[in-house]
């Protein structure tokens, strides 16, 4: 799933859809299906605007957005396998008992993991409260960490980089902005993801392309486009079908 954490609040999330006032658009956090305001879409025989629209194609092409979420792959998906499975037969409203017995454990045993998530759920609230009371009045300055896109695997050292640092990066890796022309594709990893970063910039949020569509973009900017477009999909900035037919940015 694409959802921007950063952006988003939990209702949001929850969703499994957003609103860009940007684009005007309602976006499908899965699959990035977009639905413009105004517009209206068929169904079976029947007109919705936008936003029902969105709501009816989550409903069928997504199903449950629970299940969605849990299966995302997100790094911010934490879960075990064991804890997954008895999250989802929580929410399917399984007994204590039913649950026990089905995961070969005892009913105390249950009782005692939903007693664990229902106060991990509250050190989240309390955590959210803080942080973004520490943020409300904090403008943004040239310390301040960039976030982390959605995407991202593996996330380390080489995320930490501050507004400075990456304006710093960003002016010698490009000849022109406007433009945007690349001098030299760094093999540094933390120069890579702040370039790659600046790249992803150049698609639209929601739309999906063609791999022909894709390389016109990036012939544009570097000579050696295939690189790019390879390091776009492993570090997790692009997402494209399995038989490489449609790409489209992720979130975030």
């Amino acid at each position: 799933m694409n959802i921007n954490f950063d952006a988003f609040d939990v209702e949001t999330i929850k969703n499994g859809y957003f609103f860009d006032s940007q684009t005007n658009q309602y976006i499908c956090s899965v699959c990035g299906a977009t639905f413009e305001k105004g517009e209206i879409y068929p169904n079976d025989n029947r007109f919705f605007e936008a936003s029902r629209a969105v709501c009816i194609h989550m409903e069928k092409e997504h199903g449950d957005v629970f299940d969605c979420l849990l299966e995302s792959g997100s790094k911010y998906m934490t879960l075990t396998d064991n804890q997954k499975d008895l999250i989802r037969m929580i929410h399917d409203g399984m007994a204590d008992k039913d649950i026990a017995s089905k995961m070969g454990i005892s009913p105390s045993t249950v009782r005692h993991q939903k007693f664990m998530f229902r106060e991990k759920s509250k050190q989240a609230k309390m955590y959210l409260a803080i942080y973004e009371l520490s943020n409300e009045k904090r403008e943004l300055n040239k310390d301040e960490i960039l976030s982390v896109h959605n995407g991202a695997k593996m996330v380390d050292d080489r995320y930490i980089t501050t507004q400075e640092e990456s304006e710093k990066i960003l002016r010698a890796a490009f000849v022109s902005f406007s433009p945007l022309k690349l001098k030299a594709f760094s093999p540094k990893e933390k120069k890579k993801i702040v370039v790659l970063r600046k790249i992803a910039e150049q698609f639209e949020i929601g739309k999906q392309y063609t791999e022909k569509e894709v390389n016109s973009i990036l012939k544009e900017i570097f000579e050696d486009y295939v690189t790019l477009r390879r390091y776009l999909i492993e570090y997790g900035f692009m997402e494209r079908t399995k038989n490489c037919s449609q790409y489209w940015i992720k979130q975030g």
